[in-house]
């Protein structure tokens, strides 16, 4: 006796549905991701503070194009790709409130 051999079509179901689930947890949450964060290069403007890659904190004080002229202190401008930024920090420049240092 034979037994009787699976069809192609049942024997792809595993391999199917787990690409289902691999796309909806990973890939279609990153594309969101991805969409969201070039959304808000394409809006950022003058008085934004932002985050770099690097961990630098600055305020937008000009766009150029692809690049940003960002003060990070009192009389210290940069100039960053439009590219490196990777979150808006507090929008529209407002700092956090000051946090009081505790002296040992």
């Amino acid at each position: 006796m034979n037994p009787a051999q699976p069809s192609p079509i049942v024997s792809m179901f595993p391999v199917l549905a787990i690409f289902a689930v691999f796309y909806f947890l990973v890939i279609r949450p990153q594309q969101k991701q991805q969409k969201e964060h070039e959304e808000m290069l394409s809006t950022l403007k003058k008085g934004d503070r932002v985050l770099l890659n690097g961990g630098i904190y600055g305020v937008v004080v000009s766009l150029r194009g692809q690049d940003l002229e960002l003060k990070i202190a009192e009389n210290v401008k940069i100039v960053a790709a439009r590219s490196a930024v990777s979150k808006l920090a507090n929008p529209s420049g407002q700092l956090p409130a000051e946090q009081p240092t505790q002296v040992s």
